[in-house]
């Protein structure tokens, strides 16, 4: 389960970060995009990779809760619903560019200030379901719930899980504060506050997939608690 579990986790970084720094950047960067008049196979692809994401985040929740419940039965239930609020708003996501590409391509002889408006404001929807979902709702599953967990158990390195418990609430605070419009989507003090929630996550698949639980706290986890 261990190395499924960091497989999953892996899974979602090959998946997301083509996505995010490729495939959806020409959409996402250019006003003028829904206007191109043909089908972007690029954004297809996006989305495509990103319905997998969605399956591996799930999966990875799915796959932790038979061995987190047995000492968090609340915690790892809010973990997996913490991975399935953030697939969700992966997926609205996903809608909003699979429907700017659709604009794209059969938008005909429509007005094109209409039609720069709309793609706009699908491109406005894309950003605040990343802005809530990955910027957001990853700070409190991912590392204030998971790593809170790991952490207690010892089911991996302690030193690791620190790195979920620092990179949450700076995620978080981070999120927050583009909601409230005090730094912006994409700025230094963002990707500063990502780094440590993106190597948590990181060297957790790869820890898990090659070294998997530790044996002794795993045992722990099967005793009779006091």
């Amino acid at each position: 389960m261990a190395r499924l579990t960091g497989l999953l986790f892996l899974i979602t970084y090959a998946t997301s970060i083509p996505a995010a720094l490729s495939l959806y950047v020409p959409a996402l960067s250019d006003p003028t995009f829904i206007l191109g008049g043909g089908f972007d196979r690029g954004v297809s692809w996006g989305a495509f990779l990103e319905l997998i994401l969605i399956i591996a985040n799930i999966g990875s929740a799915l796959a932790l809760y038979p061995v987190l419940r047995r000492r968090f039965e609340v915690l790892s239930l809010g973990f997996v619903a913490a991975r399935i609020t953030e697939s969700v708003f992966i997926a609205v996501g996903i809608i909003t560019m699979l429907a700017l590409n659709t604009l794209r391509l059969e938008a005909g002889d429509a007005d094109e200030a209409s039609l720069l408006v709309v793609g706009q404001s699908l491109v406005a929807i894309h950003d605040w379901t990343f802005n809530l979902g990955p910027g957001v709702v990853v700070g409190v599953g991912n590392g204030l719930i998971l790593g809170w967990m790991l952490w207690r158990t010892r089911l991996v390195p302690r030193a690791m899980s620190v790195l979920g418990l620092i990179g949450g609430p700076a995620l978080l605070l981070a999120g927050i504060s583009i909601v409230f419009g005090l730094i912006e989507a994409g700025s230094t003090a963002q990707i500063i506050a990502t780094i440590p929630e993106f190597f948590w996550e990181l060297s957790l698949g790869i820890w898990l997939l090659v070294k998997g639980f530790s044996p002794t706290a795993l045992a722990a986890l099967h005793e009779p608690r006091p």
